[in-house]
């Protein structure tokens, strides 16, 4: 492999003009051509013992006697002895053994970070972090391909947001937990995903890789870690180097738990900025595709129930296509086709930065108010991830 879109229009705004240069500039990097042939491999390979386990119980069984399988050793751990198919075996073996590197207390403090945030993470990660995810088009296939436009995206939502809540809590990912059975699940879910992928459409490997590839998951979760951070910045969130290791290191380790090779996963933001900065040199400009799930994560706003009155809805949308242009380059709004909005409502972001700036100066002053400010964000995040569940319809066909 190598580079593909290196030299094009957009690939060069981004990295020398738009985010890409930010990023660039906050790690003080030059990347490394070394780096592309290091990972490209990335690029085709899977979560071998995700689809061995998914081929040996959800295409082998029937749907009851698989989930009750994986639901079992999901919330019992599971022995060397166990007399139990090898493919199960191997899969839970593999997730059950904490690395030598794990640091719980470093984890932790990546997740009061993520706690702490409050609405504004949750700003981040759907107006920025989810959103700009959109225009990698290469990235976006396998949404397209299993349906996701035609499924809607208030159930999506809901589901992302309640992964990243789950698993962003302190001490949320000890063996057997809640958040640990949930990444069980998702893992799962990826590796029956990319089976029938593969099995029912007409994929295209030498452009797009293997569907859900390891390379576009560290991509993936380098935008819960380095993106993430780079959006609360632009809404004036304090980020300490303690904190800034801590997010990293609790990715690190739900990107193990998720199948993804260890090794390449980052630690810092450097290795974040030059993976991410590779890893774009491969993906095309967003498309029409792209342009549809942005148009469908912007309706969500409308089609959702939370709250009950028309101009609620309206004016939520509107809030957060300001956000959309304060936190995207410009180039990405117009390709992704987001609405500019209107100017009583692009000062929305520099309210919400301001806020941030004037709150901090309070709570960030001594360990018992930074915890203050720890809990009550993370009951923010707790209601708003309530809500959805209790007004994504029930009936989604999933």
């Amino acid at each position: 492999m190598t580079p593909k879109f290196q030299n094009s229009s957009c690939f060069k705004n981004y990295w020398e003009k738009g985010n890409g240069k930010e990023l660039l500039d906050w790690a003080n990097i030059k990347p490394n051509p070394q780096t592309f042939q290091k990972l490209s491999p990335l690029y085709h390979q899977i979560d071998d013992l995700g689809d061995l386990l998914v081929q040996e119980t959800y295409l082998k069984l029937p749907y009851t006697e698989a989930s009750a399988l994986i639901k079992k050793y999901s919330e019992h751990s599971i022995s060397e002895n166990e007399t139990v198919q090898e493919n199960v075996k191997n899969f839970f073996l593999q997730m059950q053994k904490t690395p030598d590197w794990f640091d719980v207390n470093l984890a932790n403090v990546g997740a009061r970070f993520c706690m702490r945030t409050g609405a504004n993470g949750l700003i981040i990660l759907r107006d920025f972090t989810l959103m700009g995810g959109y225009d990698f088009a290469y990235l976006n296939k396998p949404l397209i391909f299993t349906g996701a436009l035609k499924k809607g995206a208030v159930k999506r939502l809901k589901d992302t947001l309640e992964f990243w809540i789950r698993v962003t809590r302190e001490n949320a990912l000890t063996i057997n937990s809640e958040a640990y059975q949930l990444i069980v699940r998702t893992r799962l879910m990826h590796s029956y995903a990319r089976l029938k992928i593969k099995e029912k459409t007409t994929w295209n490997f030498q452009n797009w890789g293997e569907p859900i590839n390891s390379w576009d998951m560290i991509a993936t979760y380098t935008g819960f870690s380095l993106v993430f951070m780079q959006g609360l910045k632009k809404l004036g969130i304090e980020i300490s180097s303690e904190e800034e290791k801590g997010v990293f290191h609790l990715w690190k380790y739900i990107g193990y738990l998720l199948g993804i090779p260890p090794q390449f996963l980052p630690e810092n933001r450097q290795y974040a900025v030059e993976q991410f900065y590779w890893w774009t040199t491969i993906q095309e400009q967003g498309d029409e595709d792209s342009a549809h799930l942005a148009k469908a994560l912007l309706q969500e706003n409308l089609d959702n129930t939370i709250y009950n009155y028309a101009f609620q809805r309206k004016m939520l949308l509107r809030l957060h296509q300001s956000m959309n242009w304060h936190l995207l380059d410009e180039e990405i709004n117009q390709r992704l086709q987001i609405p500019k909005p209107h100017k009583a409502f692009s000062i929305f972001p520099k309210i919400v930065r301001k806020g941030n700036l004037v709150s901090q100066k309070i709570y960030l002053r001594n360990f018992q108010q930074y915890q203050k400010l720890v809990e009550m964000g993370s009951l923010q995040q707790l209601k708003v991830l309530d809500d959805y569940i209790k007004h994504t319809p029930k009936d989604f066909n999933y």
